[in-house]
């Protein structure tokens, strides 16, 4: 007899290029009701994106895209060209060919109803449409502060409706620069505390590790000697401008924040300025950690400044899972002993 649980090879493929693995469900038609590629998009990441005739580097270029255009993604398939890739997923677009998915960050637009009343201390919130433009002021025209993205995560200060255009806005905190910005409150979730709260609570802290494997750029997460949790993940790469290496050896996960604002350096040669970062788990004082990620979908190869970079939903998975314990209404958490991280070839 067919094991219900089951997957065909379509439906592991398109879970799998959508981050989903590890999801055991039943054999249902791709069209359901609950199908994840309902209403599925994809923003390009990179700044340049080719689309090809067939899903291979080696294939035909069809069509050209910049970075943020949205994309449908109609289907996922395999580079049949290259089966030792790390990475042979690629997006059908429509009628106009296949894209890597490495340069593509699967999106949903999904419209909220706002409200006025946000605590006085903030409330996290992360964004649900492919982007939106961080203002200087709640107006439509005023000037953008910042960009940010799909499954980054903000601190709400406050909410008013605007004089500009009758809707509500949130004003939001970057906590690098300790500066206030507004956004559509549309175009926010506010996060209840009920989402945030600890995975594996009976687990003792000490009973619970994760393993980084940089060889094989995979993460492991144990209860006990129980595996229960495993991702892909991206770590540090020789770039443009240097060589940056993710450190090898026995951490904890002692400093948590459910986002950062992370800068530094010139971002015309490897340097980036990345607000909304979510779910950052430092393990070492200098600044590295493990965090979700929302400028590629490459994992499975080295390519960071030394973090490890994981999915955003990844990354929630772990800062829920991980001790210390961080409260939704505290901007950061430090506190020792965390969970045991040990990061090895």
């Amino acid at each position: 007899m067919k094991d219900p649980r089951a997957l065909t090879r379509r439906d592991f493929l398109k879970l799998s290029g959508l981050g989903l693995m590890g999801l055991m469900l039943p054999e249902i038609p791709l069209k359901a009701l609950n199908d994840p590629y309902n209403a599925l998009s994809g923003r390009v990441a990179s700044p340049v994106l080719w689309t090809y005739d067939r899903p291979s580097a080696k294939a035909q270029r069809v069509k050209m895209y910049w970075r943020d255009l949205i994309l449908p993604i109609t289907n996922v398939t395999v580079d049949e060209d290259d089966p030792d890739a790390y990475n042979r997923i690629w997006y059908q677009v429509g009628n106009d060919g296949y894209a890597y998915s490495g340069s593509v960050q699967p999106v949903r637009t999904v419209l909220n109803t706002p409200t006025l009343t946000i605590p006085a201390t903030g409330q996290l919130a992360e964004v649900t449409v492919p982007f939106t433009d961080a203002l200087i002021d709640p107006d439509p025209k005023s000037k953008v502060g910042y960009r940010i993205y799909y499954e980054t995560v903000h601190w709400v200060m406050s909410a008013a409706k605007s004089t500009a255009d009758n809707q509500i806005w949130y004003q939001i905190l970057d906590d690098k620069w300790d500066k206030l910005y507004y956004v559509p409150g549309a175009h926010l979730r506010l996060l209840p505390d009920s989402e945030l709260a600890p995975l594996s609570p009976n687990i003792p802290d000490d009973k619970k590790r994760i393993e980084v494997h940089l060889a094989d750029q995979y993460l492991v997460a144990y209860e006990y000697e129980t595996p229960v949790f495993m991702t892909r993940v991206a770590s540090g790469a020789v770039l443009r401008v240097g060589t940056y290496h993710t450190p090898r050896g026995l951490f904890t996960t002692y400093h948590k924040r459910a986002t950062r604002h992370m800068a530094a350096g010139d971002i015309t040669a490897s340097g980036f300025d990345l607000p909304g970062v979510p779910w950052v788990m430092y393990f070492t004082e200098s600044g590295i950690s493990l965090h979700g990620t929302y400028w590629h979908n490459d994992f499975g190869h080295p390519r960071s400044h030394g973090c490890v970079n994981l999915t955003p939903q990844a990354a929630k998975w772990l800062f829920r899972w991980t001790a210390p314990y961080a409260s939704p209404h505290d901007e950061f958490t430090y506190k020792s002993p965390g969970t045991t991280l040990l990061i090895q070839d």
